[in-house]
């Protein structure tokens, strides 16, 4: 079997995980992995492969896996997709998703290549359920519960605020899909903590959901990366009414975003040039192998 080459680009909670899940799946090799700092000061884990700042000194390369900040996605998959690499994200802004589909698409049409965008478990893996569960009770409502745990997407737009050293945005929720975001923050010498607070509230992460700011000596105490979702949806099938149902799951949040990337890597190479969302992707396209083997187990 001809193995895909797959360069991860970034190695942060999300890139760590890609590796590792890379590492087991049977289809996958790895080309490399991009960091700001190249092969300097690498890890130790990363010594047995090609490490470098740009993803052309890695050689053949398949399929690109975007681990770095949502609102980097663009500036990132745009250059890729030029060199006719494929590329897969996991581009967590809900109301981004139409525009970024729309831009990367044109892109990935003009040189051949496949975008697949907002590919981790919410939105991702959730959508998937979301769209099945729709399917089958075309009229009702759909609420999604996050956590409680930590929003990688979030910490990340907090860290990015200036005057913030370190952070941790935790999602809690209040039930029928609202939720309060607890964010915790280590202040930067010179910088007014409630300066900084406004400035988290105000983001458009935060600007939506109760949030509440809190200032600590430690971050890192505080860091547990478990998440989970509870979908529920009460709804009617055909004319007949209260059809209920219920997805729940607790998770590791950035092992199971990876899993997620690595799949719609896969999918990636079973679709025409293009940009997709999850939900547009069948889902037997995700594993690896015989799609009859699946269909006889499966179906």
């Amino acid at each position: 079997m001809k193995k895909i080459k797959a360069a991860v680009v970034g190695y942060g909670n999300i890139g760590r995980y890609v590796v590792e899940t890379l590492e087991v799946s049977p289809d996958f090799e790895i080309a490399g992995i991009i960091r700001r700092n190249g092969a300097e000061n690498c890890p130790d884990e990363l010594k047995g492969y090609k490490v470098a700042k740009d993803i052309k000194d890695l050689g053949q390369v398949d399929v690109a896996i975007l681990c770095t900040p949502t609102r980097s996605v663009e500036k990132y998959a745009v250059p890729i997709l030029e060199m006719g690499i494929n590329t897969v994200d996991s581009f967590d802004i809900h109301t981004g998703v139409l525009e970024l589909r729309k831009n990367l698409g044109e892109v990935a049409r003009r040189h051949n290549a496949v975008s697949v965008i907002s590919a981790g478990w919410d939105p991702g893996s959730d959508s998937v359920v979301r769209t099945l569960l729709e399917a089958i009770a075309p009229k009702g409502i759909t609420y999604t519960n996050f956590g409680p745990g930590m929003s990688m997407g979030h910490t990340v737009a907090v860290k990015a605020i200036d005057g913030v050293k370190a952070a941790l945005s935790m999602t809690i929720p209040t039930g029928t899909g609202v939720h309060r975001r607890m964010v915790y923050v280590e202040i930067e010498d010179g910088h007014d903590f409630e300066t900084v607070a406004k400035a988290i509230k105000s983001d458009p992460y935060f600007v939506n959901d109760e949030t509440h700011v809190t200032k600590v000596d430690d971050v890192d105490k505080l860091i547990d990366m478990g998440h989970g979702v509870n979908l529920v949806r009460k709804g009617v099938s055909g004319k007949t009414q209260n059809q209920l149902f219920e997805f729940d799951m607790k998770i590791n949040n950035p092992a199971l975003t990876a899993q997620v990337l690595v799949c719609a890597a896969r999918a990636s190479f079973r679709q025409k040039s293009g940009c997709y969302t999850l939900i547009e992707i069948p889902v037997v396209d995700l594993l690896p192998g015989d799609r009859e083997d699946y269909i006889a187990h499966l179906v």
